[in-house]
């Protein structure tokens, strides 16, 4: 065994070694160490690199290919099995497979597919000029210039929406809760006649509502859904289908909704911590 070979093992043990300790346990000492001795790996086997990167005719794209042998040693490093091969074997077939996908990736036109229809790649970067003739970059013809300015104004509008979504579940249920005591202080109602089994279905019904009717809850609830399409209409500028469910009121009743409702919403700032950011 030559004295690379010798120092190229040993750089690889040293790695796996170190590599055992998961990466987010591991100290700067070791990180380090697995550092210098990757670097040493490729420092070892520049010479085939090199040779390699000729051979698969790569040569203009030295820097490309470069990064290709580096992921190629790394994943070499972690697949390598001593018992089988030695290093230096092992790798010379990881760096031949990385350099034969750069060169397809790279160079299209060499496939024999290619060449069967005299295909010529073309970069997207020589087809890019301004009206002068002048090259422009690829990055300069894609660019957004409003993009800034709309994402901003998309974000305004997601929040804004989602403010106004909470504000009117924080009416809805303000008013909900205000509704479900004013029925709950009201004087109960007579007795019902009936047989007994009547009257325990009854009472049944009242304890798991508050001891209200079913039926007043879901009215109820009823009103708080078209009170809340027509705030959200007339305070937030819904959608004009929102209007119909106004149906069955005076524009004078839809008005006086509203604006109970804007007098609650603007104070639900000052007694919910949740709105505090919207209180000046």
């Amino acid at each position: 065994m030559s004295k690379i070979t010798e120092a190229l093992e040993g750089a690889v043990a040293t790695v796996i070694a170190e590599s055992r300790t998961a990466e987010c346990q591991r100290t700067g000492r070791q990180r380090l160490t697995i550092d210098r001795a990757f670097s040493q790996i490729l420092k070892l086997i520049a010479p085939r690199i090199r040779h390699f990167t000729r051979q698969y005719g790569l040569v203009a794209h030295w820097e490309d290919a470069e990064q290709c042998c580096a992921i190629a040693v790394h994943r070499a490093i972690h697949s390598y099995d001593p018992e089988k091969a030695q290093f230096t074997t092992f790798i010379n077939w990881q760096i031949r497979g990385e350099l034969q996908g750069l060169r397809f990736r790279l160079m299209v036109d060499q496939r024999p597919s290619a060449r069967k229809v005299a295909a010529t790649t073309v970069s997207m970067h020589g087809l890019t000029s301004n009206v002068d003739g002048e090259s422009l970059s690829l990055e300069a013809i894609i660019e957004d210039e409003n993009a800034v300015l709309k994402t901003e104004s998309a974000a305004s509008d997601y929040l804004a929406m989602s403010a106004t979504r909470a504000l009117l579940d924080a009416f809805v249920a303000d008013a909900r809760s205000s509704a479900i005591d004013s029925l709950c202080k009201r004087p109960s109602a007579k007795r019902l006649s009936g047989d007994a089994a009547a009257r325990a279905e009854a009472a049944a019904r009242r304890m798991h509502s508050h001891g209200i009717d079913p039926a007043e809850i879901k009215k109820l609830d009823q009103n708080l859904a078209r009170d809340r399409a027509i705030v959200e209409f007339r305070l937030f500028a819904a959608t004009p289908e929102s209007e119909e469910l106004e149906a069955g009121l005076t524009k004078e009743r839809a008005r006086q909704i509203a604006k109970r409702a804007a007098t609650v919403i603007a104070d639900l700032p000052g007694r919910n911590p949740r709105f505090a950011l919207m209180v000046r």
